[in-house]
């Protein structure tokens, strides 16, 4: 059964049609294999791999987190003061 609220047109990108040509010329790949999704699954696995083993990545990893959530805070914090602002000229109008 087909879902109509999935698109189904799912098409690879440049990047992936290569990597999968590439490895159509190899002898040792079968004809099914994606070949595309499998450099992308080794890549994301070296990055976590490097990260977890290295304290010095793991360092600056949470450094970045703890720099990005404050910053998504400081919006947060400014958003409310903007609501607090049109409220108060609500309340002054009335």
């Amino acid at each position: 059964m087909k879902n109509p609220y999935i698109n189904q047109q799912n098409q690879p990108s440049a990047v992936d049609n290569a990597i999968n040509e590439v490895a159509q010329n190899l002898p040792f790949v079968p004809e099914n294999f994606n070949a595309a999704g499998f450099v992308k699954g080794a890549l994301i696995g070296a990055v976590a791999a490097y990260v977890l083993s290295n304290p010095k990545a793991q360092e600056s990893l949470f450094k970045a987190i703890i720099k990005g959530s404050n910053l998504i805070n400081a919006g947060i914090e400014e958003l409310k003061e903007r609501f607090e602002d049109v409220k108060a000229e609500l309340e002054a109008q009335k």
